[in-house]
């Protein structure tokens, strides 16, 4: 154990899901994700960024088998703040999330690579804006 009490860990859950790196022991004796690490689940979904409370906390990477990618900000284990999720389809939308929903300002990259801002709220986004580069 290190002088901070983090420990580096290599461990396998009885699921199959996998956990590479960084927990702490309570004072109950119990192990929890703290830190940096990497969880892949049975299923193939892979993160890698920050635990916090046996949760992803703080910035990190979440991909699904589906192509699906999120980068950003989490917070119990929910896409929370900035960030980013790129669709299988190659679609993209970068902004604020809360609570795992797209809600506040933020840009969607359609198929065609046409840039749309504007106010996102869960499955709404009234008034969006094609941004024009020029």
């Amino acid at each position: 154990m290190s002088e901070a009490g983090i420990l580096r860990v290599l461990y396998v859950f009885p699921n199959g899901d996998k956990y590479d790196g960084e927990c702490c022991t309570t004072s109950n004796g119990m192990v929890m994700r703290t830190g940096f690490g990497t969880q892949i689940s049975s299923s193939g979904t892979t993160y890698t960024g920050e635990w916090n409370n046996d949760k992803m906390n703080g910035s990190g990477m979440l991909s699904h088998p589906s192509g699906a990618v999120y980068k950003g900000q989490f917070r119990d284990n929910m896409y929370h703040g900035r960030g980013t999720y790129y669709f299988p389809d190659g679609t993209k939308y970068s902004g604020t999330f809360h609570n795992n929903r797209l809600e506040g300002e933020g840009e969607f990259t359609d198929s065609e690579g046409l840039v749309w801002t504007g106010n996102f709220y869960r499955n709404a986004a009234p008034g969006l804006k094609l941004k024009f580069n020029m």
